[in-house]
């Protein structure tokens, strides 16, 4: 059925290839609301398609995401500060964006009778160490109050979750091929590091998954490999043709951990178990506890799982990762690029 979607922060990585997999299918439109006029005119020269239409705005600006959502049937929200170090320095910033801006989102979509709203968010919003894993923590907790606050409402809110995104703005790969390619060592954080694998292909499956399937607060993940950082820089440059290149290791950088988590111990307890999936369900109860003081009724905290991370999920050797690099567009232009 033809539709008319709203993409927050459609210019990035992940919103655009969000954008370009609505144009291939039956939409009627699909708008971008960004801040950013100049990745607005290259998308739109790129992409080409009459029905694309382009809001400029902050979702941090209640009335620019009124006027983006209005007459839309499907929002997905990827609006947000992603960089780790960068809101380490500028908290607030990133609650502004990340939290106050998801709030005007989903009060927007809310009261323009919006069919379903998705909200992205990050392993980083799992036992968070970090001001974006905070923020984006906060961000979840703004969607699950608002499902369970009105459940009645026509308006489906949910979450997906996902980790490092292949090749997107502000990945690691990108800078191992320039440092490849220049005949440079590769800099690495911490050998043992280990970060979730996932195309931009694959995370949008996700949404897709979660429009399809979601109930008022559920939470999504798609289930993927990981490997160390070590592992992935020696990938990169094998498939470049590059055996043996140098490392030079910086240590970790603000806010950054060993490994992360993609479902908490007490979030995988609850999860289901849908194939390539999982789905958390909102936990609905209100907010009477006398009820558990007369009645009973609360969670169960015995825990038989551990947390699913990327410590503990399928771990890639450089065969395996590379096998992975490989289908990325990315990578095989950098490859004609090396002849």
């Amino acid at each position: 059925m033809s539709a008319r979607y709203l993409v927050t922060g459609g210019t990035g990585s992940f919103g655009s290839t969000m954008v370009r997999r609505l144009l291939a299918g039956d939409a009627t439109e699909v708008r971008v609301l960004s801040r950013d006029e100049a990745k607005q005119d290259d998308l739109r020269r790129v992409v080409g398609d009459d029905r694309l239409q382009f809001f400029l705005g902050d979702v941090r600006d209640a009335s620019s995401v009124r006027e983006a959502v209005d007459g839309v049937d499907h929002v997905f929200h990827a609006a947000a500060l992603k960089q780790v170090p960068s809101c380490e320095f500028f908290p607030m910033q990133a609650v502004r964006t990340n939290v106050e801006g998801s709030s005007n989102v989903v009060e927007a979509a809310s009261a323009a009778g919006v069919t379903s709203v998705v909200f992205l968010s990050t392993d980083k919003a799992v036992y968070p160490i970090n001001a974006m894993g905070m923020s984006k923590a906060l961000m979840e907790r703004v969607a699950q109050a608002y499902a369970r606050s009105r459940p009645s409402s026509s308006t489906t809110v949910s979450i997906t979750r996902y980790g490092n995104v292949m090749f997107s703005r502000g990945s690691v790969i990108p800078v191992f091929v320039r440092q490849v390619l220049a005949g440079e060592p590769l800099t690495i954080t911490d050998p043992t590091m280990t970060r979730f694998l996932m195309s931009l292909e694959e995370s949008v499956d996700l949404v897709d998954y979660a429009f399809d399937h979601a109930r008022p607060g559920d939470l999504f993940v798609r289930k993927a490999p990981a490997c160390t950082i070590e592992v992935l820089a020696r990938a990169v440059a094998a498939v470049l043709g590059v055996d043996d290149p140098p490392i030079k290791v910086l240590g970790a950088r603000h806010g950054e951990k060993l490994f992360e988590s993609l479902l908490g111990r007490e979030e995988r307890a609850r999860a289901e178990d849908a194939g390539d999936y999982f789905r958390v369900p909102l936990d609905a109860r209100g907010l009477d506890y006398e009820l558990f003081a007369d009645t009973g009724g609360g969670s169960d905290l015995t825990l038989d799982e551990d947390d699913y991370s990327s410590h503990n999920t399928t771990r890639l050797d450089v065969d395996g990762v590379s096998a992975l690099l490989l289908g990325l567009p990315e990578i095989q232009a950098a490859r004609e690029a090396v002849g």
